[in-house]
């Protein structure tokens, strides 16, 4: 009565138990956004209607570190809220990604001041970095899917010495295709 009937009788379908958990992971990215600058507002866009992360497998943006394996961390780290993000990554669920979106997570961008983290590679492990400020949605569409392919693959890094997983530190491209502009509009000098 189920898929039985419709296959015939020499169709065998074989596979591993291991590729069907990386198809699941890969298919149901659970993110945690840590958004606190404008980066943020690029981060909410990429979940509206326009662009729909859903389509590609991270739903429903979860804020419970316990639901999660995807963190993105988007805008600039205080020191005050640095502990907040450690004991967020600690309590997210393994195999966990982390995405550092915008110039601010990744290396401090304009604001080199003793009250900013000046990268969150140098506290968590960052496994992709999104170039811009702030990036637009499709980059941050590009670094999941460069997620989803390394967990489809099966390349999920080792621990290393310490107990903790070796981070991968892709950095994407950066993308800078001009936006188009309304037609019969031009600018005089």
């Amino acid at each position: 009565m189920g898929i039985e009937a419709a296959l015939s009788a020499d169709t065998v379908l074989t596979t591993s138990l291991q590729r069907v958990i990386n198809w699941a992971r890969r298919s149901s990215i659970w993110p945690l956004p840590f958004a606190t600058a404008c980066c943020g507002i690029e981060l909410m866009a990429t979940a509206s209607s326009r662009y729909d992360l859903a389509r590609f497998g991270a739903e429903v943006m979860r804020f419970s570190p316990r639901q999660s394996d995807l963190l993105v961390v988007a805008g600039r780290i205080a020191i005050k809220t640095l502990p907040v993000l450690q004991r967020i990554y600690e309590q997210m669920t393994e195999p966990k990604w982390v995405i550092s979106m915008g110039a601010c997570a990744s290396t401090g961008g304009v604001f080199d001041t003793y009250a900013t983290v000046q990268g969150c590679d140098q506290f968590i492990p960052v496994d992709v970095y999104v170039p811009g400020c702030p990036p637009r949605p499709e980059a941050l569409i590009e670094a999941v899917m460069t997620i989803q392919r390394i967990i489809d693959e099966d390349n999920i890094p080792p621990k290393g010495p310490d107990g903790r997983r070796i981070p991968l530190g892709i950095a994407l491209q950066p993308n800078y295709s001009t936006r188009p502009q309304p037609v019969g509009l031009s600018v005089s000098r």
